[in-house]
């Protein structure tokens, strides 16, 4: 490993819930260092603290205990204004829900995390376009979701993922609303966005999504149960 900065480095992470009287440790230590221009799958079952992770990393929650880097900034004791910011700046989230705005064309979609960003309107638009026609996807630049498939619309998505330029690319279950063919065109697009360079972790629980990164770490009770070249 060179000494280049990591786009994500994990060490010690703990998260206990309580519930009353009861606490519920959803994570028991947990070290996890991603590199520029990996592609990695977390891969667990329900109540793994998978998505516990997940929340983490995507500067959603904050640990217990331990430390968390995105880029080589300290993230696990910043304000909720500025985890926002790093969530907007570095990150692309991409969910199994697709989670458009349903009365919103394609490209204004794709456009909205720009729109936080203070880009102005034609900078919007043409970087709006440039990721739309990187999924196929620019002849329907003006269509809703409504007008739009399944695999249609997690391909804006991706794109709305895309269009601020992230460090890392963090997609959760994002082929679990597809049937399997569409799933596998999706899961081809992002195996073309890791050979253009770009850092990608996706979360499943399907080994067969896990296939498609080039690294495996599998999550059990909240701790690493096996780390994994593919």
């Amino acid at each position: 490993m060179d000494g280049a900065v990591p786009v994500i480095e994990a060490t010690g992470l703990r998260k206990v819930y309580s519930m009353g009287e009861v606490s519920v440790e959803a994570l028991r230590g947990i070290d996890f260092r991603l590199a520029k221009g990996e592609f990695t799958a977390i891969m667990g079952a329900s109540g793994s603290g998978k998505s516990t992770l997940l929340n983490i990393i995507g500067c959603l929650d904050r640990p217990t205990e331990g430390s968390y880097s995105l880029m080589g900034r300290q993230v696990e004791t910043m304000m909720d204004s500025e985890l926002a910011a790093v969530r907007n700046r570095f990150i692309g989230f991409v969910f199994q829900t697709f989670n458009l705005l349903p009365r919103a064309s394609a490209a204004a979609n794709v456009e909205l995390p720009l729109v936080y960003a203070r880009v102005q309107g034609r900078e919007r638009r043409e970087r709006a376009m440039e990721v739309l026609e990187r999924v196929g996807l620019a002849d329907r630049a003006d269509h809703r979701p409504n007008q739009l498939s399944g695999g249609e619309r997690q391909r804006v998505a991706i794109a709305r993922a895309l269009v601020t330029r992230p460090a890392l690319l963090l997609a959760d279950e994002p082929t679990g609303n597809l049937d399997s063919r569409t799933g596998a065109v999706i899961l081809e697009l992002f195996r073309n966005l890791h050979d253009e360079g770009n850092t990608i972790l996706l979360v499943t629980h399907d080994p067969g999504v896990a296939q498609a990164a080039g690294r495996l770490v599998r999550i059990r009770d909240g701790r690493v149960e096996s780390d994994t070249a593919g």
